[in-house]
């Protein structure tokens, strides 16, 4: 099978979201799996800042680490360990999201911005936390 074949349904699949973002963290590829995820259009996200899904109290934090996977190159979620954040519909709700990212480098090297895959987890987050409420209070 043709490999840009593949990439393409990939890229253009409404499955898992798949965003890419700049050096500055304006979104620069925003897919069907992201639409569906966040609610945002495609023309809508492109061009916004990833402040478009964090939660305020969560930026700081983000930010932090995507300065660091800037100048370093380096991120342990990119070589298949997962990050499960908290994130923003478009509606407002908070949803459960599990992720990796991907550094994207230019000829030299050089970080130009990253690539994510993430997966909405938000209902298995909450069974697991309905089976907790349930065990706590199923021993007392």
């Amino acid at each position: 099978m043709d490999p840009s074949l593949i990439a393409a349904t990939l890229l253009h699949s409404s499955a898992d979201a798949i965003i890419a973002t700049d050096r500055d963290g304006a979104i620069t590829f925003w897919n069907p799996g992201a639409v569906r995820i966040f609610g945002h259009t495609s023309s809508e996200a492109t061009g916004q800042s990833l402040d478009l899904i964090i939660p305020e109290n969560q930026r700081a934090r983000h930010w932090a680490g995507y300065r660091e996977v800037m100048r370093t190159g380096q991120s342990r979620y990119s070589g298949g360990d997962i990050l499960a954040v908290p994130a923003l519909h478009k509606d407002g709700r908070r949803i459960s999201l599990e992720f990796t990212i991907v550094p994207v480098k230019d000829a030299a090297g050089h970080v130009t911005g990253l690539v994510s895959v993430l997966r909405d987890v938000t209902v298995r987050v909450q069974e697991i936390r309905e089976l907790r409420r349930k065990a706590g209070t199923a021993q007392t």
